[in-house]
């Protein structure tokens, strides 16, 4: 499901200074809303779009600026797409070890801005940890820049982490540096299943606690394990609960630690437990369940934050409401596609707010990722805001006071 933007007209830049020119242009002029897109992967971001405005779309800027392979490094356009630049890193043996979803259409902009992250985001941690230097361009066509190659910031704000996961609100992102990592030698997943949901939830805390190292925990429902599996074209347990466990590195080392991790999953009661390592059927099992989040039919995705020791029993109240999850477990990432019966704004709200008072009980969030605009008008994106919303205000106007970029994306102040 895509959100549309009202947009007079589009405008694709095919330089940094075009943009530039174009902002202040339109800055001291017409002082229409701009709404940056890329890839159109992840319009229905944030709050609901009312405005209609000007698409300004960063594809044209699809340059490789630098790329010092020996430095680990590469800087590139915000609109290169994900899979291009990925394909360009593994001819170094090196990668973005972030997983980007629907990765041959976003653009590393569009990644950037959403901050997207996916299952590996337990061992590779997120873009805001990857992102070592970026330029944008205000409302009013003025490009700003911070960070680098060389790892270090002076004293001021972070941009290189308030950029990421701004929806655009601060800034058109123009150019990002990246920290890289080399490509893996070897992976493989232990793949178990578990009719007892608090057998699985002590099996999560033991595997914590233990001397292996995976880059990904995930847990899914039945439901969830069923289209994983149908996707990456597994023959594998579906119909209980499924802890899917990842891991690269080398072969010896990888190996060594899916064998202690079956022994710890079979005395902790796992009802099936299977090792995956075949390279083909690896990498389809990886972009399963990267796109899991996107690829969905149903009228509401969320996303819902809260303490990886409550995950279980999160999950399991989404299943009560009948709510199809996939949970990065090791960090308390819940993604959920509500049921086909959630037809109306009504009974969809229902079920988020439920669910949204359960993990804001445990010091969670619980954020609307994708539904019909329409319902965005009804339902809290983001529910209740604290105080850190106040200062996320006062930086926005401080940036862009004429509020012109992309306006009702973050809660107003």
């Amino acid at each position: 499901m895509t959100a549309a933007i009202e947009a007079s007209q589009e405008q694709t830049p095919a330089t940094q200074a075009e943009l530039c020119r174009f902002l202040a242009g339109n800055s001291s002029g017409e002082r229409l809303p701009v709404y940056p897109v890329g890839g159109r992967t992840a319009l229905s971001c944030g709050g609901a779009v009312t405005t209609p405005g000007i698409a300004l779309s960063v594809t044209g800027l699809n340059r490789t600026i630098e790329y010092p392979a020996r430095d680990m490094t590469v800087t590139v356009e915000a609109g290169v797409r994900a899979g291009e630049l990925s394909k360009l890193l593994a001819g170094e043996q090196q990668r973005l070890p972030i997983d980007i979803p629907q990765s041959r259409r976003a653009t590393i902009g569009g990644a950037v801005a959403t901050g997207v992250s996916g299952p590996r985001r337990f061992g590779s941690g997120t873009l805001r940890d990857c992102v070592i230097g970026i330029s944008a361009a205000d409302a009013e066509g003025r490009l700003y820049s911070a960070g680098g190659r060389v790892v270090k910031n002076v004293a001021g704000y972070d941009l290189c982490r308030l950029l990421t996961g701004s929806l655009g609100t601060l800034g058109i992102i123009t150019q990002i540096t990246f920290r890289l990592r080399p490509l893996p030698e070897f992976s493989a997943f232990v793949w178990s299943t578990w009719p007892n949901a608090a057998a699985l939830d002590i099996a999560i805390g033991e595997l914590m606690c233990s001397a292996v190292r995976p880059m990904a925990i995930e847990v899914l429902c039945p439901k969830a394990a069923r289209q994983i599996v149908t996707e990456s074209r597994l023959d594998a347990g579906r119909d209980d609960l499924v802890l899917a466990v990842g891991f690269e590195g080398t072969e010896n080392e990888v190996r060594w630690q899916t064998d202690q991790l079956r022994e710890l999953l079979h005395r902790a009661g796992a009802g099936s437990c299977e090792q995956i390592d075949q390279p083909e059927q690896v990498s389809r099992l990886w972009d399963a369940l990267t796109d899991f989040q996107v690829q969905s039919e149903e009228p509401l995705t969320f996303r819902a934050s809260l303490p990886p020791s409550q995950t279980i029993a999160f999950i399991e109240l989404c299943r009560q409401q009948e709510v199809t999850v996939q949970s990065h477990a090791g960090n308390g990432i819940v993604t959920g596609h509500l049921p086909d019966s959630a037809s109306t704004v009504e009974a969809a709200g229902r079920i988020t707010e439920t669910l949204r008072k359960e993990a804001v009980r445990h010091r969670g969030s619980l954020v609307l990722l994708n539904c019909d605009e329409n319902w965005k008008q009804q339902l809290s994106v983001f529910g209740e805001r604290g105080g850190g919303w106040q200062w996320d205000n006062r930086l926005r106007q401080s940036l862009d006071p004429q509020g012109l970029l992309n306006p009702g994306r973050m809660p107003a102040s």
